[in-house]
């Protein structure tokens, strides 16, 4: 069965069971591992592990020794309890063994938990758990935690009580964080706050921030393709003080934009373009990015291409003396007042 984007979160926190398995599958591997972990403690509990109730194998071990993950479901543990078989960096190649031991589950046997990376929709793994009647497949996307999400974090470390200040903040921090530095966080919010009743607050999320935090590159091609040409020189600033490269930088707009055009320029629509988008595009950033095509529209994304592609040229001339980040500041603020026309 298919877990939706909607869906998943909760089943994340409260996992059935019951089920034969769950595959975790999506392109940034912190963002899989994070719900992997939360799954499997839900499963065991705290010391699943340490009553060697967790078995754990790579895809690569399946290709070698297929009969691996049977063997693992089927076994008795020294402990009683529930049981989970995981394997982890999974793909089509480990595909058979996976839906030998799907088809081999029996009720009482563990449960199996897989992780990968980006699987497409014809994938024989994704299909495998998608069409299992008692097992589930989720994607996870690169999209910041909801609020729901965050408070159920927070509620995992033991902090009930914060006010909406303290919220909106952890909701800004979670844009900025990747995932591991946003949990680490929340780690370190609940140990400053053991033994403190009052409600979290919005100083204190500030004072337990990390001190640097990266600038979240598709936020700054986001801000160009919105118009919103004051926000440009901020961001601009944080990217070039953690060293990102004005080349790389270039490369990313462009793909970005590419995106847009593909999309403005499809006979059914923004929308049906942005769907044929590969790799996909999901969730909250689909949405947006529709918006951002519908706005455009076709001619004005091909002269952004334009544009993108003169940058990129300049900045690979050996006889370019300018500076490469404020060449491409330059750049960025153009196409953003080319937006607002």
């Amino acid at each position: 069965m298919k877990l939706s984007a909607r869906d998943a979160p909760a089943y994340f926190r409260k996992p059935d069971p019951e089920a034969a398995g769950l595959l975790i599958f999506g392109e940034d591997a912190m963002r899989v591992a994070l719900k992997r972990q939360e799954v499997v403690a839900a499963l065991l509990g705290p010391n699943g592990e340490e009553e060697m109730r967790l078995t754990r194998m790579s895809g690569g071990d399946l290709r070698k020794e297929p009969s691996r993950l049977l063997d693992a479901i089927k076994a008795q543990g020294f402990f009683p309890g529930p049981r989970v078989a995981f394997v982890e960096e999974a793909n089509d190649n480990a595909a058979p063994a996976v839906i030998a031991a799907l088809e081999d589950w029996r009720p009482g046997d563990a449960q199996i938990v897989v992780t990968a990376g980006q699987l497409k929709a014809s994938s024989k793994l994704r299909k495998a758990f998608e069409g299992h009647k008692r097992a589930y497949a989720a994607g996870i996307y690169n999209d910041p935690p909801s609020r729901a999400e965050i408070e159920a974090d927070l509620e995992r470390a033991g902090l009930t009580g914060f006010d909406r200040a303290a919220g909106d903040a952890l909701f800004a921090l979670a844009r900025t964080l990747d995932p591991g530095d946003f949990r680490q966080t929340i780690e370190k919010v609940a140990l400053y706050k053991i033994g403190d009743e009052s409600p979290l607050s919005a100083a204190e999320v500030a004072l337990m921030a990390p001190t640097s935090t990266e600038a979240d590159v598709d936020e700054i091609l986001h801000v160009v393709a919105e118009g919103r040409t004051d926000e440009i020189g901020p961001v601009m600033q944080r990217l070039g003080a953690q060293g990102t490269n004005a080349v790389t930088l270039v490369i990313m707009a462009t793909r970005h934009f590419r995106v847009l055009h593909a999309a403005a320029a499809d006979p059914g629509g923004p929308q049906a373009g942005m769907g044929r988008a590969r790799p996909p595009v999901f969730g909250p950033r689909r949405d947006r990015m529709i918006r951002q095509a519908q706005g455009w529209g076709g001619r004005k994304l091909e002269q952004a291409l334009t544009i993108l592609t003169d940058t990129d040229l300049s900045l690979r001339s050996a006889g370019q003396k300018a500076p490469q980040m404020a060449l491409v500041e330059r750049t960025l603020i153009r196409l953003a007042m080319l937006a607002r026309r």
